[in-house]
């Protein structure tokens, strides 16, 4: 098995009054727990009120299988992190 495999993605940005996100889409790789994804030539900052879509290429670096099942004991624990996180006017 490959440690690393470089791919094409997509990566959607929005900055909208309605919607803020980045998405990427990774062309033909599935990612599982623990794995990391490095994706290249990403812009830092898109003017405010619009989307853009580019074409890009991405580094999914594998986990190995301890790495893996590491990810999968104890990542239900830091999902609860999240729930810290709150917006004051």
């Amino acid at each position: 098995m490959q440690r690393k495999v470089e791919v094409a993605c997509t990566i959607d940005l929005e900055s909208t009054h309605d919607h803020f996100h980045a998405h990427v889409d990774l062309d033909g790789v599935e990612v599982d727990p623990g794995d990391e994804v490095l994706v290249h030539n990403t812009p830092t900052r898109i003017p405010f009120g619009t989307q853009r879509t580019y074409s890009s290429r991405a580094t999914v670096q594998r986990a190995s299988w301890l790495r893996r099942q590491f990810v999968k004991l104890t990542g239900g624990t830091e999902l609860y992190e999240l729930y810290d996180v709150g917006f004051e006017g």
